[in-house]
């Protein structure tokens, strides 16, 4: 999944939450789940994703809804392997840019 984000220091959860194309209250209950998600919340309690965060939140996507792991395996599997299926996850992701810019040259000749 591409997700669509200007390049900044931080994000709020609503602009996350529509990259993602998912519910704010999602993106809070994958927080509490997830030990890898860790906003910064400002003095209002605002929460603002960094890009690591974000990466972590694209990463969970893809296993929970993609590849269609249940909490606990998500959970069990970023534990168990979270060296090699990130570097793998990235190289995907890297794969699929190049994709994308592939088929918009395709498109324009």
């Amino acid at each position: 999944m591409q997700v669509e984000l200007p390049e900044k220091r931080y994000y709020g959860i609503g602009e996350v939450a529509k990259a993602f194309g998912v519910n704010t209250s999602l993106i809070r209950f994958w927080e509490k789940e997830f030990d890898a998600l860790k906003p910064k919340k400002n003095a209002k309690g605002n929460r603002k994703f960094t890009p690591e965060d974000i990466k972590n939140l694209q990463f969970i996507y893809h296993l929970v809804k993609e590849r269609g792991f249940t909490l606990e395996g998500a959970k069990t599997h970023l534990k168990e392997n979270r060296q090699k299926t990130l570097s793998n996850f990235d190289i995907i992701q890297k794969l699929e840019k190049v994709k994308t810019e592939l088929m918009k040259i395709k498109e324009q000749l």
